[in-house]
């Protein structure tokens, strides 16, 4: 007898979308067996109408614990995971007190947030110009890849030039891991800077203006050579127009093992969201035009762009003031990890008419294989850990700040609309979250190590 079947779904992999009941033993997928067998098992769940997908795994969140707990912490942020359909989340190492560059920080870290998890986790490693002799250690720890900046950072952290970048990826091509990247050019970001801030007052447009499209393609197309020329692994972060994914296609052509990512945020929303509203919608790179956010689903949608990833970047109210710290000094982040998967179905298959098995592909396979996690996480298949998410398609929302479960309830997504929302949240076979509501039991999330 199984321990909980799922039946009548519409079970979502990677390449099609199959009418199949799920059968999980001790919290792994056990069978995927023809609808309407006879099967028993001790509880059952009816999907009946919805999608049943692979749990989605957010490859990019800064969930600030320890440390800056003021802004999020794992409680809250595993919470929100929970509930919105992450099962997995891929932790940054900064925004961290202090940022995790060595294995006795990460020691430290797993020994603090492990007991507050609700959703299972991974750790980036800190990439910075003083650890390059810690990455193996951290690599042995279980770090899944390593990030670095090429582009201003905030102060607890540090940015690399492009020979320090060449370096250490020549120490991480030694343990086969990967490189991550937030490439923006820095000397191009701090000059336009400077020029907006000759002006007596600045208004969203200079911001917009000081970290241009070119200054993302400059800093990509430097990394992807690096990587090129010392047969590294590298992953960009954050993508934010076609111009750049046109750059990591053509790398993936030339046979660079680059894999990127792009955010919920960059596929929603555009540049006149900032200055219409503000700081709640800065971030970096920067919101681009209607026609790039189009152009951005099709690099989704051909694999070129391998995750969505939410980018959550929480902080408190105040940070975000432009009163207090003006438009380059506020605040620059978006929450979204906890509206990932429901944003990414309305806009991508209910609003553009792409197929459900575009978000198994960019919520699951890609991030998990990318992070070297797949055969655990990552699909619906026998012997993977049974994450899955149901998915009622026809379920209508509104985003408020009462349904987040952050420790800040405010988002540049409070006040979407949409369709299409997460009804049930299963990690490693047991329900963590149900109709929008948090059922699972803090510490049952796992700390999980790359699949040898």
């Amino acid at each position: 007898m199984y321990d909980l079947l799922i039946k009548n779904g519409k079970v979502v992999t990677e390449d099609q979308v199959i009418e199949a009941d799920i059968c999980i033993t001790k919290g792994k997928i056990s069978g995927i067996i023809e609808k309407g067998r006879d099967i028993q098992a001790k509880k059952v769940i009816d999907a009946q109408g919805n999608y049943v997908f692979p749990g989605a795994i957010d490859t990019h969140a800064h969930l600030n614990d320890p440390g800056y707990l003021w802004r999020e912490d794992y409680a809250h942020g595993t919470a929100a995971a929970a509930v919105g359909g992450v099962t997995t989340i891929i932790d940054m190492p900064l925004q961290n007190e202090p940022a995790m560059t060595d294995g006795k920080i990460l020691d430290k870290k797993l020994e603090i947030v492990s007991p507050n998890a609700y959703v299972d986790y991974c750790f980036w490693g800190g990439l910075v110009d003083y650890n390059l002799n810690n990455l193996q250690e951290l690599n042995e720890k279980g770090c899944v890849a390593f990030k670095s900046f090429i582009g201003p950072v905030s102060p607890d952290y540090v940015s690399l030039t492009y020979g320090q970048a060449k370096e250490a990826m020549e120490i991480i091509k030694t343990f086969d891991g990967r490189a991550g990247f937030h490439c923006e050019d820095y000397s191009i970001i701090k000059w336009e800077e400077a020029r907006a801030q000759r002006k007596e007052k600045n208004d969203w447009q200079d911001f917009l203006n000081s970290r241009p499209v070119i200054a993302e393609l400059i800093a990509t197309q430097n990394i992807i050579d690096l990587a090129k020329e010392v047969g590294a692994k590298i992953h960009i972060c954050h993508v934010s127009h076609p111009r750049v994914a046109e750059a990591i296609r053509q790398a993936q052509i030339e046979g660079v093992d680059v894999t990127a990512e792009t955010c919920s945020h960059y596929l929603t929303f555009t540049d006149q969201d900032v200055i219409k509203n503000g700081s709640l919608f800065k971030c970096a790179p920067p919101l681009r035009e209607a026609e790039a956010v189009a152009e951005m689903w099709e690099y989704v949608n051909n694999g070129t762009l391998c995750a969505i990833a939410s980018d959550h970047s929480p902080c408190e109210l105040s940070e975000k003031s432009e009163e207090t710290h003006g438009v380059f000094g506020a605040w620059g982040g978006i929450s979204g990890l906890q509206n990932l998967m429901q944003v990414t179905f309305s806009e991508g298959v209910d609003k553009r008419g792409y197929s459900p098995t575009l978000l198994a592909r960019s919520l699951s396979e890609g991030p998990a294989k990318a992070f070297g996690i797949y055969g655990k996480k990552g699909a619906i298949k026998v012997g993977f850990d049974a994450d899955l998410v149901i998915l009622d398609p026809e379920k209508e929302w509104e985003i408020t700040p009462e349904s987040l479960y952050y420790v800040n309830q405010i988002s540049a997504f409070v006040n979407l609309k949409g369709k299409g929302y997460p009804v049930c949240t299963i990690v490693r076979g047991e329900v963590v979250a149900q109709d929008g509501q948090l059922v699972g039991e803090k510490g049952f999330g796992q700390y999980v190590k790359k699949v040898k």
